[in-house]
Order: structure tokens, then sequence, then C-alpha cells
């Protein structure tokens, strides 16, 4: 072998051999002899070594290294007692699975996408398994935002695709990489979750000077935001990392009802929802902190609605629907897919809008979770990654949007299906399940990670909603409204900042709640009220 066979690598000679940089930082030396001019004799050897060394790039200071101790809800882990046994143990399940994906950074706890194959950081999975998990306390929340804030874009590169303001999609170990690079920028929606985990970590409790130090992260992720200014927060992809880069990042997850893929800029409708709610949140939060800017953002949040309404609401002559995404021509991808549940509770649309997707999720609805995409569709396969199976904290997060949006009774028959699936599998909830119809019990998806995050934290995710849980300390205020149709429920150890409250729901649907720190109030409404 010659070092000048490969003239596409830089090179570099050494004095005992060559090595070759590839474009994303991985070098690869050859010490020894590379070549050589032998003439030998019948009967005679030569013999040479040569050592070939690979050295990968790495995250400067990232490697995911054990939590600094226990779980901070070890002591006290969020706990149900109903009449129904597998709510209680898919609580308790997730609750541990939670605590056993807990990773740190730097002394900033956060939980690992999922296991086996997902043990590291994932701007979007962490984010949103912290939001999911707020009832065990807002340590989770504020570790994980912490420990994406540190490496929040500053700079446009191509190959990561890193833009300023931007939140990674992922880190790994440089050692741990694969396809993509160790550090990786491809997700159109990690960084408006970020904004809104800070806003919603601050409700749960999260101390002032916590939230303080991280609303410069909020500015730079707002700014990413609005380079979108007048167009739809988009994504182009890309053939040799992630071509599509919403929640649903499968090379054929986001496709029209006829099967053709939706062609980029993609535009998902979910990602507008999330960029709407940052913005009106971080609008909330530079006010609360006497920062400038707000108003840019309301105003700009508001022209996003508005601009939403006009394009993206199919007429399917049976009360319409939002696209799942607007395709590079501006065209609407259309099917009913569980993209819907994400816009509940937004505030991206009206009551009324908000009633006519409520009134569409249904025909999602396998029995067991919604499929992400319906039946309808040609490209619907029950057993697919994104195209007609089940996701468990896709159909939390859209139970908990039905609770806030006021239908509750769309949501208690979605989290009935997650219960009854989760006893098929052990009370442990996986990444994915088939989409199949109810009458059959779940069919596994064969490389489904188990335990995931996000997948355990709708345990507690389930218990806000089931409660109609609304927390916001600033306001000093604890509401809630509890789905009717579960019986008697109880719910112990829900960490409220530095507060443990419990909440009990009778057999008449009457609520009460206990353990408010001095200062909170509490608004209740009876279950079928």
């Amino acid at each position: 072998m010659r070092s000048g066979d490969d003239p596409g690598l830089p090179e570099t000679p050494l004095e005992d051999g060559t090595e070759w940089t590839g474009p994303d930082g991985h070098r690869v030396r050859l010490e020894g002899r590379t070549h050589a001019d032998v003439s030998l004799a019948p009967g005679e050897s030569f013999t040479t070594t040569i050592t070939v060394r690979a050295t990968p790039p790495d995250v400067p200071g990232f490697r995911p290294a054990p939590p600094p101790g226990p779980a901070p809800w070890a002591d006290a882990p969020l706990t149900v007692r109903s009449g129904d046994e597998r709510l209680d143990r898919l609580v308790a399940q997730g609750v541990a699975d939670l605590g056993a994906l807990l990773l740190s950074y730097d002394g900033d706890v956060y939980c690992a996408a999922g296991s086996p194959w997902y043990l590291t950081l994932f701007g979007r999975d962490a984010l949103w398994t912290a939001r999911l998990a707020l009832p065990l306390g807002y340590e989770l929340a504020a570790g994980t935002l912490r420990a994406l804030a540190r490496h929040q874009g500053v700079r446009r590169d191509p190959v990561t695709e890193e833009a300023p303001g931007k939140i990674p999609h992922e880190l790994r170990p440089g050692d741990a990489t694969t396809w993509l690079p160790p550090i990786y920028y491809g997700s159109v929606d990690a960084t408006p979750l970020f904004v809104v985990t800070l806003a919603e970590a601050r409700r749960w409790g999260m101390p002032d000077d916590e939230v303080a130090a991280l609303l410069p992260a909020v500015e730079r992720a707002l700014e990413w935001l609005g380079t979108f200014d007048g167009e739809f927060v988009s994504y182009v992809g890309s053939a040799d990392r992630l071509s599509n880069q919403g929640w649903k990042d499968s090379a054929d997850g986001v496709q029209h009802a006829d099967g053709r893929l939706a062609r980029p800029p993609v535009a998902l409708s979910e990602v507008q929802a999330y960029s709407y709610q940052a913005a009106v949140l971080g609008a909330d939060l530079l006010d609360a902190f006497g920062r400038p800017g707000a108003d840019r953002w309301r105003r700009w949040a508001a022209d996003l609605a508005e601009r939403f309404r006009a394009r993206f609401w199919v007429d399917d002559g049976a009360g319409g629907y939002p696209a799942i995404a607007l395709d590079g021509d501006g065209r609407p991808v259309d099917g009913v897919a569980s993209n819907l549940g994400h816009l509940l509770g937004t505030g991206l649309l009206t009551a009324a809008e908000e009633a006519k997707v409520a009134a569409r999720l249904p025909e999602l609805d396998s029995g067991w979770g919604l499929r992400t995409l319906t039946p309808d569709a040609a490209g619907f396969d029950p057993l697919s990654y994104h195209l007609g199976s089940v996701w468990p904290h896709d159909t939390v997060i859209a139970i908990l949007g039905l609770v806030r949006a006021g239908h509750p009774a769309v949501a208690a028959r979605l989290a009935r299906g997650l219960i009854g699936a989760a006893a098929a599998f052990g009370h442990r909830l996986p990444e994915l399940f088939g989409g199949q119809d109810s009458g059959t019990p779940p069919v596994p998806y064969p490389t489904a990670c188990s335990p995931q995050a996000w997948a355990a934290a709708v345990s507690p995710a389930l218990v806000t909603a089931l409660l109609g849980l609304d927390v916001d300390v600033p306001s000093g205020r604890v509401a809630l409204a509890p789905v009717p149709g579960f019986g008697e429920l109880s719910a112990g150890n829900i960490r409220v900042g530095r507060a443990v409250l419990s909440a009990r729901v009778d057999g008449d649907g009457r609520a009460t709640v206990t353990g408010l720190p001095s200062g909170m109030t509490t608004w209740i409404r009876e279950a079928g009220t």
C-alpha cells in the first residue's frame, strides 16, 4: 500500500508512517514501513509490521458518566394507588426505569435516550423526557437544559448542521460515533423544545437563579427561530445523515397519503406548534426577568399562527384537519397522522380548531394507543417505524393536549389503551410496538429500545393527565381537573419545587391535594363537571 493511493484525504507524512484526516475529524495513522523494495531468493521470506491507529473526533468535555448520586426522587418516588393495578404497576416501572437511565454530564443529570441503542444524550428525547417527567421534580429538566446549553450552536457547519442558537440533536463520545458526527445538530424541534422545557420547569419550581442562568441560551434559541421570520420553521435534511429531522426521523417517515415522500424543505405541523409555544413562553420568561424583546416574539408567534391557519388545513369534507407538513412545493402533506396530537394545548390552534383535531384522533386509535399514520394511507404498515406503529410517548403527548384543550373523554380512552398495552409488556412500555387493532395483543417491534426514556416518562405524564394537574409556582397556584372514569385514584410524592404533594380523587370524582407549600392555593374541578 502506498500513501498516495487515496488522494481524496489530507495526508501528513510522519517519521514512522503516514496519517490521513477525514472531513469529520477522524484520523487514521499507519505506523511502520508502508512500502519496500524487496528481492527474495527462492525459499526466503520478508516480514514487516504495520500498526494502524484510528483516532475518532471527540466532543470536547463530553462523555456520559454515571449520575453523581441516586435519582433526585429516589427517597420518595412517585406512587399511584388506583382501582386498576395495571396503572399502579405502570407508574412504578416507569419511574424506576427513568432512574435506571440517568446519566450525568459535569454533574448535571439527564436521561439516556434508550437501551440498548441510544445510551447517550439526545436533545429532543431528553427534553421531552424531562417535560413529561416533571411530577418527579424539576431537577431532571434543569440538568438536561444545562447539559444541552453547553453545546448550543455558535457557528454554521454544513457537516454537523450546527447553526447559531441551535440545540444539538445528539452527542456521543468520539469513540462511539458511527455514521453521524459525534456532535450533530440535525433536529428541527430540539431548539423550540428547549425554550418550552425551561418555561415549564420554572412553573414546576425550578429556582429563579437557575432559570436566569439559562436565559442567554433561550435568547439565542429564539434568534434561531427568528431566522424563519415570515416563513415556516423547516429543514432540508441530508441524504448521508438524517433526511427527516422531526421526531419521525426515518427516511420514509413523512409522506403524502398516496405514498410519495415529502420533498424538502419540509415544515412539520408539530414543529410550528412547538415554535409558537416557544415564542410565547419565551416572551413570558423575558418579561419575568426584565429582559427586552418579549413583544417581538409575541408578534412572531401571532404571525406564525395566522399563516398556519391559512396554509396547513386540509379540507376533506369531514371537518378538515392540519396536514402532517408542507413540502418543498408548499403543498400540504395530507393524511391523518399522530402529529395532530402534538398541536393540542400549545396555543397554536383556536378552541374550535382543537375540537376538530380531538374529533379526528379516534381515527388513529388502535385500541392500544395512537397509530402514527392512518390506515387509509398508502404507506400504512402497522410494523413500520413511523407509518402506523404506536409510540407510547406520542400518545401521551396527545393525552396531555386533550386534557388541556378540554376533551377528557378522548384522553381517557387513549389512556386506557396505553395502560392495557403496558400490561402486555410486563408493565414496561417499549419505545414502540405494532399498530394492529386491539383485537390482538400488542405486537412487539423487533428492535425497540426497552427501557426507553420517553416511553418510561409516560408514567408520570399519565399522572399529570389523569389528575388534570396544572402547576404554576410563580403564580402560587396548583389546579386539578380529574379525568372522569378512573374511579378512586391517589398519587403520592408529586414533587413541586421543594415541596412534596399528594393528590386524591374519590369515587365521586372529588379531588383533594395536601402538602402545598405556604403561599400556594388550589383550584379544583370535580371529574365530570
